[in-house]
This record gives C-alpha cells, sequence and structure tokens, in this order.
C-alpha cells in the first residue's frame, strides 16, 4: 500500500484574499475536485466541497483556493478532519461573519457521508 502524506502537508498558505466593502451578502464556492486519501483503506475519497459565506472585509480568491484544494490531494485525512480543517483555515483567514462547510462524499461501499460544519457554530435551541 501507497504511504499517504500527514496533514501537516495541507498547505494554507497558498491562500490569497482580496478587500470586500460592499452589501452584506452570501457567497457561496463549490467544486466537485476535492480529493483526499482515507488514513483507513489508503483508497481516495472524492467529494464535492460547497462553502458559503458572509464576509466581513475580505473574500477568498478562487484560484488560490483551487492550489489549496489541490495540497490535499496525496494527504491522509479522515472526511470529517477534512470539513473541520477547511473551516478552520477560511475562517483564519478570513474572520467571515459566517460560514459554513458541507463535503458530500462519492458512495463508497454503500455509503453516503455528507459532513458540514459552521462557524459561528449552531446550536440546537
Amino acid at each position: 500500500m501507497k504511504e499517504f502524506d500527514s496533514p501537516d502537508s495541507i498547505n494554507a498558505g497558498v491562500l490569497e484574499t482580496f478587500p470586500y466593502d460592499g452589501v452584506e451578502q452570501e457567497i457561496a464556492c463549490e467544486t466537485a475536485e476535492f480529493s483526499a486519501v482515507c488514513p483507513f483503506s489508503g483508497l481516495p475519497d472524492i467529494a464535492r466541497v460547497t462553502i458559503q459565506y458572509v464576509p466581513s472585509d475580505r473574500c477568498v480568491e478562487l484560484k488560490s483556493l483551487k492550489y489549496y484544494f489541490l495540497s490535499y490531494r496525496n494527504v491522509g485525512i479522515y472526511q470529517e478532519h477534512a470539513t473541520d480543517r477547511i473551516l478552520t483555515d477560511l475562517v483564519r483567514l478570513l474572520s467571515p461573519k459566517r460560514m459554513t462547510v458541507t463535503t458530500d462524499y462519492n458512495i463508497r461501499g454503500g455509503i453516503h457521508t455528507v459532513c458540514r460544519a459552521s462557524h459561528p457554530q449552531q446550536t440546537d435551541s
């Protein structure tokens, strides 16, 4: 079985921003080309990633987001941890008013997984 990279090799340093000073709006970015490696099986995990956020004063530059996602390609990371890591890196970069990251993974072994993480965390009341 091929060895895979650790989550330490995820490159959040490629992420860039540009200033935003417009009206409050929700921005949605989506790609169906996200892939990482399951650290249990060594098989690829492929997902559609959707990022929805309301910017404070910065937006993420999309080509840099693409390169950030490419840095996951050989990383062994569980689906739930990948979702959390994407949210954490983007919140750190943008300080958005709110953000939700959803990963919708391709079915494998008859199981379909969707992970969703939000900032600020939403609580059931």
